[in-house]
């Protein structure tokens, strides 16, 4: 009898340990990257970030925190030759390597167009969230869900992506199929089914817009502007800006009620922590440096995987085919980088054909720092990694004057020859080298639409570079 009541009790105890949850985690961690910008590798201006640093990371924090979420902001790729050589393949299986949960588009992403872009995204293991893109004409349609819903404590969480326009951002063409809906109707609608269709406690928006509107577009939106505009979101994950908020930003949405707003730089220097208190709902954030002092415990695995792609940047970035003489190093804000991305565009379009009297470029197009010292074929096409070509133009000077006060809102970028809208007369008619990306209105340079194409470069502009070095090999 004492047995069969020691059984009993064993049983039961049994019993109650099974129906008996383990309570669950009393937050949740949010880790987060954005514009990584092809930085497979340590930057070597900065000796700060890498893929298995951050992996390191990574790691780490999900010992501590096995629930926590990971998340892309976009642009992953676009920047180095890594991109220019394997056109997304390794960015995105380093996603794919890392374990992220969700990411959502940069504009980047479209650099090869939509059928580039759904090649790349065919092995991806991600949460693909686009909530204020429609993808029904497009070969994208089936990759992208409006929202995803993550349950942990006895919380549900979700998370909705917003995108700027392509439109004036991305090139024409790379886009097709891609309509983009209006940002604060579709972001208030999508949030609204959260919280009343889904019910779920807490709403992360994770974006790819900038921090704040910009001076050259006033009808452009930001991440700012998305928090103080609609309600019920809780934390903005943002990209696009290359903005380093630490601390992460407090503001008030529409309600009166708190957002916290985080981005965490460029080029993967920074690995964003963020925790949401499941019983409070308060929200804190920390960005920690992604640099040498994890060097020591890479994942060798994850270098093996590595390996064979750096077989083909290593060789290109052997090849020496210019010099730089200058008295330090110069970057796409040196006035004499600028200079030099100015002479090349104009030279390039007078050799298209006669007449050319100056050039424009945008310096957001120089994506390097060149050291004094040999220069190999590697940095050159690191300097203009896009797949622009140069054009020229025939455009009213009226056109052109506008085109200055656009380009004078944003600090200015690259011109030669014609450097002012004091030196244009609006009556006449000026012929200007210039990359397809702008001509066709990339940047926002519209004014530049209306201009008449009478040459156009057949080599893609970083081989008319690499020509214009090898006659130029001496950078002063």
């Amino acid at each position: 009898m004492k047995l069969t009541g020691i059984f009993s009790l064993a049983v039961l105890a049994a019993l109650t340990a099974c129906s008996s949850s383990t309570p669950g985690p009393e937050e949740l961690v949010i880790i987060h990257t954005n514009d990584t910008h092809s930085m497979i590798d340590p930057e070597a201006a900065t000796d700060l970030g890498g893929v298995a640093r951050r992996k390191v990371l990574i790691d780490s924090i999900r010992a501590e925190h096995p629930e926590a979420i990971l998340i892309d902001a976009g642009d992953i790729v676009q920047g180095t030759l890594y991109f220019h050589l394997y056109k997304g393949e390794v960015e995105q299986k380093m996603l794919n390597e890392l374990g992220y949960d969700i990411q959502i588009l940069g504009n980047h992403e479209f650099d090869n167009g939509v059928e580039g872009l759904k090649n790349m995204l065919s092995g991806a293991k991600t949460h693909l969230l686009a909530s204020n893109y429609e993808f029904s004409d497009s070969l994208l349609n089936s990759l992208f869900t409006p929202y995803y819903i993550k349950e942990t404590g006895g919380k549900k969480i979700g998370f909705l992506a917003v995108n700027l326009n392509p439109q004036g951002m991305v090139a024409e063409g790379n886009y097709d199929g891609v309509s983009f809906l209006p940002w604060l109707e579709s972001a208030q609608k999508t949030i609204d089914h959260l919280r009343n269709e889904e019910k779920v406690d807490y709403v992360v928006a994770v974006t790819h817009i900038g921090y704040t509107g910009s001076d050259e577009n006033p009808d452009l939106f930001g991440d700012r502007q998305l928090a103080e505009q609609t309600s019920g979101i809780n934390l903005i994950i943002g990209g696009h800006s290359h903005t380093l908020l630490d601390p992460a930003e407090r503001v008030m949405d529409a309600k009166g009620n708190p957002v916290i707003i985080t981005q965490a730089g460029k080029f993967g220097r920074y690995l964003g922590e963020a925790k949401i208190n499941l019983k409070t709902g308060d929200v804190s954030d920390k960005l920690i440096p992604v640099d040498s002092r994890l060097d020591s415990r890479r994942d060798g695995e994850l270098m093996k995987k590595l390996e064979p792609y750096r077989a083909g940047i290593d060789s290109l970035y052997a090849r020496e085919i210019a010099r730089v003489e200058t008295s330090g190093p110069i970057g796409s804000s040196s006035p004499e980088l600028q200079k030099f991305a100015g002479n090349f565009v104009r030279d390039r379009g007078s050799r298209l054909i006669g007449g050319v009297q100056g050039a424009i470029s945008n310096k957001g197009g120089l994506r390097v720092i060149w050291a004094p010292g040999p220069l190999t074929e590697g940095q050159a096409i690191d300097m203009m990694p896009f797949n622009n070509r140069i054009v020229v133009i025939d455009i009213a000077g009226s056109d052109l004057i506008e085109a200055f006060g656009i380009m004078d809102a944003r600090g200015g970028d690259i011109a030669s020859g014609i450097t002012s809208a004091s030196q244009v007369d609006p009556n006449k008619t000026y012929r200007i080298a210039t990359i397809d990306y702008l001509a066709n209105g990339g940047d926002y340079m519209t004014p530049l639409t209306r201009g008449k194409v009478v040459a156009v470069s057949p080599k893609i502009a970083y081989d008319d570079l690499l020509d214009y070095l090898k006659e130029n090999p001496i950078i002063k």
